[in-house]
């Protein structure tokens, strides 16, 4: 099948398209970097482009039957007001192009646009599945708005799947790549009170539930990519201490975290505590449903 990958070079996307290109996947990936068609590997072509501005890369999305929308700078870092519009930009304008592309085709793609979990807002303790309302909070406005333009895809006659990602687990960078560092250092300690929920997710269980979605038509519209077992911030911790045979006795208190992080800390310190209900009603099992299992597989220690 021919995929069309937008954020196909980042920590999720490196992966997810050589996971695809194993299965037999024709992969294109839009950068904004030229010169890495050269050093291409197999199955994978490089089209040059800015995905938040139109342009002729649009012209090659109706060649591909599976649209993957990755596309969007990261919220980990101080959330200034231009990094705030950089964040909205990189999401809203990219998909709004990519929506755009699909309408002067005449093939029905499937348009998987991604999301996350953040849509929900801070909720604490309550258990949020799909069918949970949307909450009022910066990330929860920007995903019910970046979902609402993936949607408009509907009205093409093509079928949508919103991705809501959990913090993605992998190898070689994302949150482990921030964390592990600390923790080997022994620096790591709870976020705050520790009490925050964490929804994750192992590398592989992402690539298999994509793969899920494309071998199940009926499943459309949101679609939580979390593991099934969500657990606190504290138990992370402790968790991710003993995989690596680590104390966790420095905590970060939370008026530091705000000090540092500003209004990104708040997303640190509350975090949603979300099913993949959609997945697991569908018959989707988990290699890795437990975050120890998952640890001890993405830090080598079985």
């Amino acid at each position: 099948m021919k995929t069309f990958i937008t954020g196909g070079t980042g920590f999720v996307g490196s992966y997810l398209s050589k996971e695809l290109v194993k299965q037999g996947h024709e992969v294109t990936i839009l950068t904004r970097r030229a010169g890495l068609a050269a050093s291409a590997p197999q199955g994978i072509s490089f089209l040059t482009g800015d995905p938040t501005q139109a342009g002729p890369w649009m012209e090659a999305v109706p060649e591909h039957d599976w649209i993957i929308n990755l596309a969007g700078a990261s919220i980990f870092s101080r959330w200034t007001k231009g990094h705030k519009k950089e964040i909205i930009d990189s999401r809203i304008l990219t998909t709004r192009n990519l929506v755009t592309a699909l309408a002067r085709g005449d093939r029905r793609q499937f348009f998987c646009s991604t999301s996350a979990v953040g849509y929900y807002g801070p909720r604490g303790d309550e258990i949020l599945t799909e069918e949970s309302q949307q909450d009022s909070y910066f990330l929860a406005h920007l995903a019910e708005d970046w979902e609402a333009e993936a949607l408009k895809a509907q009205e093409l006659g093509i079928r949508v799947a919103l991705t809501r990602f959990g913090i993605i687990l992998g190898r070689g960078g994302g949150a482990l790549g921030q964390m592990v560092p600390m923790f080997r250092r022994f620096m790591g300690g709870v976020l705050g009170k520790g009490n925050q929920w964490f929804s994750w997710l192992h590398q592989e269980d992402q690539v298999h539930a994509y793969t899920f979605l494309l071998e199940h038509p009926e499943i459309q519209g949101p679609v939580n990519f979390t593991a099934p077992l969500p657990v606190r911030n504290r138990e992370l911790t402790r968790t991710l201490g003993r995989v690596l045979h680590r104390p966790t006795f420095l905590p970060v208190p939370a008026f530091m975290m705000r000090l540092i992080l500003g209004e990104f800390a708040e997303a640190l310190l509350t975090g949603q505590r979300v099913l993949p209900k959609k997945l697991l009603d569908a018959g989707f099992r988990f290699k890795f449903p437990t975050l120890e299992e998952a640890l001890k597989d993405l830090l080598g220690e079985k």
